[in-house]
């Protein structure tokens, strides 16, 4: 399980989030609910760059299906041509 603090003591003890952070994200806690992440920029980043490489990653998948199913530059145009 990730780390947990609470609202005032992330806010209490900042330098030690910050800290935490770098080895494991840390989840902050207020009135019982989860509501914030404080994670290093090296994780955040990795975090980035998964996304956008499974955003690619559908895209291509989603071009492949319409290119097969006939779809072609000419069509897609005329589907969103405003008329």
């Amino acid at each position: 399980p990730m780390k947990t603090v609470s609202a005032s003591e992330a806010k209490q003890k900042l330098a030690a989030v910050i800290d935490a952070a770098a080895r494991e994200p840390v989840v902050i806690r207020r009135q019982k609910r989860d509501v914030a992440v404080v994670l290093s920029m090296r994780e955040y980043e990795r975090l980035v760059r998964l996304n956008v490489s499974e955003f690619q990653q559908f895209c291509d998948k989603v071009g492949s299906g319409a290119k097969t199913a006939g779809l072609t530059e000419e069509k897609l145009n005329e589907l969103l041509a405003d008329d």
